[in-house]
């Protein structure tokens, strides 16, 4: 093996160390360990006790136990499949050592007739004999020390043992290679801070198993910091590139606003005044538009793009799905009625002949405004000169999609995304640590809250009269169930089933969409409920952002308390669009746990999203919250925002500080932390 204390041997693959051969490093692989420094980040979760060094005569059934003892007798079977025994003894008793799947060659060597040997495993009873089976370790007494003590135990796979794990890990943890501190000595004091060596030597100890020790929060903050050195370093080189001002005087966005039937909250106003100095500036805006259900944030981008459209550039909108992409042309086209821009929808549906001919007026300026889905950014189409890109549902995109996508639409072009989920703080700086960040929280006036009611399932025939009367009055009705199909295993309710059972009471007036139905599929479904030729739609979790439905005021989600809080309160986001309340029926079944109660009670108590999103945090932890896993970026080995909370608040400050320096000195902080792919290169 080569030397480890050189520092960059910890990126050299596990086939690297000794003793890891073909077999070994596929075995690792399954863990995800490739590299050597993966097998720093696979920390132990608790501990064997082998410290408890018996006699024959006191020994425990069940319990891991280390033993003293003479090899005095070997029983190989000739039968095929039949175990390996090896009979011990000590001073007060007997015990059988027994192999399955082992070579006889191998055991006459670790178990020399009439020598003193060291095994540690668990006893067990058979015929009334003790007996250790496949023992964990075999050793000489020399070794005594080795075993005879706390062991840390790792989660492993098929094909790796204690021992052999114990062994490679023992291997890199005992010949780390001694870092630079990247951390003042007033940081180091603060938090009591050991070097990063240590801390992960103390961490794989079996002595320090505490989750939230010193050593193990010094390795989060330097994977938070790794993180937002990533970040810090995509913004630097975006914020780097300059591009013309873009000069109007709002004249097109304020006969836009003088038409509109509603007036802009404060808050609305203060975020266009925030966009507009992005768009004034020499400096390319790559912001978040934040906002949570109903806060109007497509209102602000179309806004903004008026001011881009009057500054003589083009403006592109891009929506995650046809349906919605259409929704916002029909609103912009409303909007921008009273002017002379002229619009465009694009999408994977617009026919051969009318692609043509929209790409053509795109190239030659005629088309000012394009809105469609990511069929936007084929290479097809060549802008004349785009000025704005705005990407609705931004949370489908990772750190390397949101840069390409800024790049794309040349040095001038300002960029845009918007999410209406709400993310807690500490999420928005790993996340998002590469933007500016605006948010919409103050509601329009017009639009009241949503009304949240829960309801025993045994009780779901008493909603047949409640919808009968949301149908009555007009309104329309989402029902959500947790599953497509039956499931014998889960105890949830099916779509497919409850689709029949409202047919029944509701016949052609039901609808039903799904995440294994056909794009096309869905998208006439959804059209069909947009123009009220159907007035229930049954769904699975697919309706849960985007489209607005005016005219659904009531929907029911079923087996509620199988939902995250986030999730409820964006599927409850569908209803109460238009200008009357809408409803919210949680069905649960009985014997609901403490959070699932929890979490009905804070829905019924709150409508705001961010509030939501910050409980939803803390009951679940970070990694479930509604869009992270689809966001494109990894989890945290280590580092937690619920439990490191401050650690990422501080890291916030401190890198507002550092980044003003040389942050190549910090190059392998995030090389050791895994964000090395995302650094973009120096030329």
């Amino acid at each position: 093996m080569g030397n480890l204390k050189n520092k960059d041997m910890l990126f050299k693959k596990v086939s690297f160390l000794d003793g890891v051969g073909p077999k070994l490093t596929k075995y690792l692989k399954n863990k995800k360990i490739e590299k050597i420094n993966d097998l720093l980040w696979h920390f132990p979760y608790s501990s064997t006790d082998r410290s408890d060094l018996v006699e024959l005569n006191k020994l425990e059934p069940g319990k891991i136990q280390t033993i003293k003892v003479k090899i005095k007798k070997y029983n190989f079977p000739r039968i095929r499949n039949l175990p390996f025994r090896v009979i011990c003894e000590d001073n007060f008793g007997k015990i059988d050592i027994v192999f399955f799947n082992s070579r006889e060659n191998y055991i006459r060597a670790v178990l020399p007739i009439n020598k003193w040997v060291l095994i540690s495993g668990k006893i067990n009873v058979y015929k009334n004999k003790y007996q250790i089976t496949n023992p964990e370790y075999i050793t000489s007494l020399d070794n005594l020390d080795y075993i005879k003590k706390k062991i840390p135990k790792y989660s492993l796979t098929d094909g790796l043992n204690e021992k052999t794990f114990r062994k490679i890990i023992e291997n890199v943890i005992n010949n780390l290679p001694e870092l630079d501190e990247w951390y003042g000595p007033e940081i180091i004091t603060k938090f009591g801070f050991s070097s990063w060596k240590k801390s992960i030597q103390m961490v794989h100890s079996a002595k320090n198993n505490k989750n939230h020790s010193t050593y193990l929060k010094r390795l989060a903050l330097d994977e938070i910091l790794s993180n937002l050195l990533v970040l810090s370093k995509n913004r630097k080189k975006f914020k780097k590139t300059l591009k013309k001002n873009k000069l109007f005087k709002e004249i097109i966005s304020n006969k836009i606003l003088n038409n509109l039937s509603f007036k802009l909250t404060k808050n609305q106003k203060a975020v266009i005044n925030e966009i507009n100095f992005d768009l004034n500036s020499d400096k390319k805006m790559f912001r978040i538009l934040q906002g949570d259900v109903g806060s109007g944030k497509t209102i602000v981008a179309l806004i903004s793009i008026a001011n881009v459209l009057e500054s003589n550039y083009q403006a592109a909108f891009m929506a995650p799905t046809s349906v919605l992409a259409k929704q916002h042309f029909e609103l912009a086209k409303k909007i921008f009625k009273d002017t002379n821009i002229k619009i465009n929808l694009l999408t994977g549906k617009t026919n051969y002949k009318e692609r043509k001919n929209i790409l053509s007026e795109i190239k030659d300026g005629k088309t000012q405004f394009l809105i469609g889905t990511h069929a936007l950014f084929q290479k097809k189409i060549d802008f004349k000169e785009l000025g704005i890109i705005v990407i609705d549902e931004q949370h489908k995109f990772g750190v390397r999609q949101r840069m390409a996508l800024a790049e794309k639409g040349g040095d001038n072009c300002d960029v845009l995304l918007m999410s209406a989920t709400p993310i807690p703080r500490t999420m928005v700086l790993t996340i998002y640590g590469d933007m500016d960040v605006s948010k919409l929280i103050e509601k329009p006036k017009n639009r009241l809250p949503v009304l949240t009611y829960s309801k025993p399932e045994k009780k779901i025939k008493e909603i047949i009269n409640v919808i009968k009367k949301n149908i009555e009055n007009n309104n329309q009705v989402f029902w959500v169930c947790p599953l497509i199909k039956e499931s014998k295993i889960l105890n949830y309710s099916s779509a497919l089933k409850r689709y029949e059972w409202l047919n029944k009471y509701f016949s052609k007036n039901v609808g039903i969409i799904h995440g294994n139905m056909k794009p096309e599929e869905k998208d006439k479904i959804l059209v069909k409920f947009l123009k009220r030729k159907i007035k229930i739609l049954v769904s699975t979790t697919v309706i849960e952002v985007g489209i607005d439905f005016p005219n659904a005021n009531l929907i029911v989600i079923e087996n509620s308390n199988k939902f995250g809080l986030a999730q409820l309160h964006q599927l409850r986001g569908r209803v109460g669009r238009g200008n009357k309340q809408g409803s919210c029926i949680l069905l649960f079944k009985d014997n609901l746990s403490k959070n699932s109660i929890r979490r009905i009670k804070i829905l019924k108590s709150s409508n705001d999203g961010f509030f939501i999103a910050e409980e939803d945090m803390k009951m679940r932890g970070f990694g479930d919250i509604i869009g992270y896993q689809q966001s494109g970026e990894k989890y945290f080995k280590i580092a937690d925002p619920v439990d490191h909370s401050d650690l990422f608040l501080f890291a916030e400050k401190y890198i507002r500080i550092i980044e003003n320096q040389n942050l190549d000195k910090y190059d392998f902080l995030i090389k050791l932390y895994d964000k090395a792919e995302v650094i973009y290169s120096k030329n």
